[in-house]
């Protein structure tokens, strides 16, 4: 086995598309993963902020990841719902997403569900994907889904500001520079290749229209695989980016005069054989199918609710804003609305598919696919009508032209959008305990943003009265 491996994973060229092995049993995965020397597994979950979260296992007790699970104090956990005095959580490891960790020679990571005295525990986010997932597998459906994730590559200046990591990165409008492209090529390749290495299908990569900011596109997947690439990604970018002397951040709204980043979440379903929103004669020119519009209906209703886990941080709503950047647009929805090509209504419709264009990079991929699922088949199975698209850009227009046009406008702050979660039933109901856990701790945090005492507010108001 060692010999047929062994070229395999010396030769492969930097950059080539690598497909990783399935396991039928551990011993097959063990075999594998000492031929090509890797000593450790990283046993690797989730906390209900979508932070990933490990333990370091040697292969040797790879067995017992996944069978009873490595163990850890849930206490310890943000938002696992266990008490001091509570049992352990186990993450009982997912055999098929076992992989090696490109960037750290002598490691694998395994993606784990939570398990409490032997059961999966409803507070893990990806034990409550997985619930959702389940109810579309019932009507013979699967959720494919394909995540943009824009991030900013940052460097500390002398003053310990945060600065752009390239110096020359200073154009006022950089979107698509090649400059801005080529200059931070080092960190973007290294990137590109571990997720290639992995069998993680990075398709195209590009400057985004703020200074230090970047995108790079991976292929669609099941939008459970998608979660743990996206997981899996971060855990990446983070890494590689610390060892070049950077910060990779993927805070919504890092710089209030620049665009945001966003994670934008594209959607269809399928049963196997064809894509079920995808309908050529679809009479407003979409292509999309009477399933898809129900779909889309049910995401346009529950949309506040959405919020709060499509943008969880208090930051997030500095990007979901009324108004412009530098640059001339902020990119970001602010209207509960859609449109064929328009990137100011919250979902954009690209032909045959769904662009939900509000999650951003703080989003627990886990929960906010979760409650996409939950809100679209609502949609789908009460027949809600999301009304006509509307193909001009709502940023220009009035309050008043809004209000007739019946748009709402998405939450406009953190709080906001948990009162609207916490209304939402059927969310609330969908995700289980997780959804209150969630609540309680971001409305925790929002106390804490309240009581902050801002830059802003001390030049403000120091000496002026």
């Amino acid at each position: 086995m060692k010999t047929d491996l062994t070229p395999h994973l010396v030769r492969t060229p930097p950059g080539e598309l690598v497909v990783p092995p399935r396991f039928s049993n551990v011993e097959a995965a063990q075999a594998y993963l000492q031929a090509s020397g890797i000593s450790y597994v990283l046993a690797q979950f989730v906390d209900i902020h979508g932070v990933a979260k490990a333990k370091s296992v040697p292969v040797s007790h790879l067995p017992s990841v996944l069978k009873a699970g490595a163990g850890f104090a849930g206490f310890a956990i943000w938002g696992m719902g266990i008490e001091p005095h509570g049992p352990d959580y186990m993450a009982v490891g997912d055999l098929p997403t076992l992989t090696t960790v490109p960037w750290q020679p002598g490691l694998a990571r395994i993606v784990c569900d939570g398990h409490v005295e032997g059961r999966p525990w409803a507070y893990d986010s990806r034990v409550a994907l997985k619930q959702q997932v389940a109810r579309l597998a019932e009507r013979g459906w699967t959720l494919f889904s394909g995540l943009e994730p824009e991030f900013s590559l940052l460097r500390r200046g002398e003053d310990g500001g945060l600065l752009p990591a390239d110096p020359s990165d200073t154009l006022a409008k950089p979107c698509y520079d090649y400059k801005g492209l080529s200059r931070i090529r080092e960190f973007l390749e290294r990137l590109s290749n571990g997720m290639r290495a992995v069998g993680i299908d990075v398709y195209q990569i590009d400057h985004e229209d703020a200074n230090g900011q970047f995108e790079l596109n991976f292929t669609y997947a099941d939008c459970l695989t998608s979660a743990d690439h996206f997981v899996f990604f971060k855990m990446a970018a983070s890494e590689i980016a610390n060892e070049l002397g950077y910060i990779c951040s993927f805070m919504p709204k890092p710089f209030s005069n620049r665009p945001g980043n966003g994670m934008h979440m594209h959607l269809s379903i399928g049963d196997g054989q064809r894509n079920l929103f995808e309908d050529k004669s679809d009479p407003r020119g979409l292509h999309l199918s009477e399933m898809a519009y129900h779909f889309l209906g049910g995401l346009l209703a529950h949309a506040p609710a959405l919020a709060a886990l499509c943008a969880p941080s208090v930051n997030s709503y500095k990007r979901l804003v009324v108004g412009r950047s530098l640059t001339g647009a902020t990119w970001a929805p602010a209207y509960i609305s859609y449109g064929d090509n328009n990137r100011s209504s919250m979902i954009r419709v690209p032909k045959g598919r769904l662009e939900l264009r509000l999650p951003d990079g703080s989003a627990n991929p886990y929960l906010a696919t979760a409650a996409v699922i939950a809100a679209g088949l609502d949609g789908i199975e009460r027949r809600l009508d999301p009304g006509e698209p509307r193909n001009v850009n709502l940023y220009d227009w009035s309050a008043q032209q809004l209000s007739e046009a019946g748009i709402g406008l998405l939450p406009q702050s953190l709080v906001i959008a948990l009162d609207a979660l916490e209304a939402d039933t059927l969310i609330c109901d969908a995700l289980g305990p997780v959804a209150h856990e969630f609540l309680r701790l971001k409305r925790m945090e929002w106390v804490e943003y309240q009581r902050h005492v801002s830059e802003w507010e001390i030049k403000q108001y120091l000496e002026f009265y």
